[in-house]
């Protein structure tokens, strides 16, 4: 590894922990504010963390410049996991008294907008603790957002390099605009949750908790003020908003400025908005039979409670109106089918993502167009767009790796004395990023209190695999990457 490399993902890692202490002291104010013990619990870890990231950035200043592909993955990597670190400590000193496993498997949730958690007894939290909750969910969209702009193209993930000029279809202007796109969209990303923060309070919720609901949903994060989640509420109109800017929130960040920009363009050549709506139809519809039929739900309930849990299931969000674990054994399948498909690429959604399960069925239909004609020259299309064949072979890899790491880790978490089907659910959400799960988590609304400290440390493992996209933490596993 080059040291001036080093150097510099030192520095931005240090760059990172001067905003983060500059967030802590949002939660601070607000239980400063309210008469809060734990306002200096913040106070501190938001000392402690800017000594150490102006440590860093100081220390490092002189190496600031480009990064080539070998420091990228270094440097998305040690981001994530240094920011969550430090963001642990205010849920490990608060009057919470969490391990710091729980802290961190509570702050790696957050950032990585999965929404599972170890905290019960939400409705009595003190809103610092709240409020800081929410902008981990929210700072995590932010990052995710970037980093799928910026990084993820420019290093090929999963196929990701499908997406490589894709800002450039804003301006007509190169890649290395890239960083300019990730600005506009990050505006966009603060306009839909402004957005969605009033459209909560003309629906109903104090302001308070609409702000902190629309940094979750905007996120797909999941993260709720209460420990019914959206349920608490009972009200068809919150839902509304829910479903609408969840769904917004699964949209890929970037296709709203070209919407702006280019309306009729970005309209036509959009494929994975149509096909995120489809499957969401498709199972809302699926669902809502099922209901009637075997549950005995009037058609009116068996719409509203489908439609919002699979919305959030499919978005990766994490909120729930009601327990579908219970809805039988076809609910269960379903549920667990759409945790894998998951939001847009270039969202803050999670899982494998509709557009690699579009790659992989345009390139399966060519290979069986091929056995009929073996001599036929076919393209991989994805849209009006030709495929290349690294691109394919990449989404591949990326599918073959993303079960693997689901049926190690599952094997790995039954270990620490978890039944098969929590692990193999708890693994399956932690890597989607997707929120609470089936089994010992108690359903859609429970949490992972009761999981050993082990399983947690592996879950949280799993989170940052999923929401790195895998090859990012693999390739650091590698010795030729530290012999480069």
């Amino acid at each position: 590894m080059n040291p001036r490399t080093l150097r510099f993902v030192l520095y931005v890692d240090g760059l990172l922990l001067l905003i983060l202490a500059a967030a802590m002291t949002v939660p601070m104010i607000v239980d400063a504010a309210e008469s809060q013990r734990d306002w200096l619990t913040f106070a501190t870890s938001a000392g402690v963390t800017a000594y150490v990231g102006g440590s860093l950035a100081f220390a490092c200043r002189g190496d600031r410049g480009a990064i080539d592909r070998r420091g990228g993955y270094l440097l998305t990597a040690s981001a994530w996991v240094v920011v969550c670190a430090f963001a642990s400590l205010p849920l490990h000193f608060s009057s919470l008294h969490l391990s710091f496993a729980d802290a961190f498997f509570e702050t790696m949730s957050g950032l990585t907008t999965t929404g599972s958690t170890v905290i019960t007894g939400l409705d009595h939290l003190p809103p610092g603790l709240l409020l800081w909750r929410s902008l981990l969910n929210w700072i995590g969209g932010v990052g995710i957002v970037v980093m799928a702009i910026v990084m993820l193209p420019a290093l090929g993930v999963g196929g990701m390099q499908l997406f490589r000029t894709e800002s450039s279809d804003i301006s007509g202007k190169p890649v290395p605009r890239a960083v300019e796109m990730a600005g506009l969209t990050v505006l966009v990303y603060v306009g839909l949750s402004v957005a969605c923060a009033a459209a909560y309070g003309v629906a109903g919720m104090n302001f308070f908790d609409a702000v902190n609901h629309a940094m979750a949903t905007i996120a797909t994060g999941g993260f709720s003020t209460k420990d019914a989640s959206i349920g608490y509420y009972n009200s068809v109109p919150i839902e509304l908003v829910s479903i609408v800017f969840m769904i917004a929130g699964a949209c890929p960040l970037i296709w709203y400025a070209r919407l702006i920009i280019h309306r009729r363009q970005a309209l036509s050549e959009e494929r994975q908005v149509p096909a995120l709506l489809g499957v969401l139809l498709v199972a809302i519809a699926a669902a809502t039979v099922w209901n009637c039929a075997t549950n005995g739900m009037s058609l009116g309930h068996s719409l509203r409670v489908s439609a919002f849990n699979v919305t959030s299931v499919l978005t990766d969000t994490g909120f729930a109106t009601s327990d579908f674990a219970g809805w039988g054994s076809f609910a269960i399948g379903l549920f667990f089918l759409l945790y894998l498909i998951g939001g847009c690429a270039g969202s803050t959604s999670g899982a494998i993502k509709i557009f690699r399960w579009q790659i992989l069925f345009v390139s399966a239909r060519r290979q069986v167009r091929m056995m009929l004609s073996p001599h036929r020259v076919l393209a991989t299309r994805y849209g009006e767009r030709a495929v290349d064949d690294e691109t394919v072979q990449s989404v591949r890899n990326f599918f073959f790796l993303y079960l693997l790491t689901l049926l190690i880790l599952t094997l790995v978490v039954t270990a620490t004395g978890i039944d098969f089907l929590s692990s193999v659910s708890a693994v399956a959400q932690a890597m989607a990023n997707a929120g609470p799960g089936l089994g010992k988590m108690g359903g859609p609304a429970g949490n992972f209190e009761a999981f050993p400290d082990a399983a947690k440390w592996l879950l949280s493992l799993a989170m940052l695999l999923g929401r790195l996209e895998l090859s990012t933490i693999y390739v650091l596993l590698l010795s030729d990457y530290w012999r480069g």
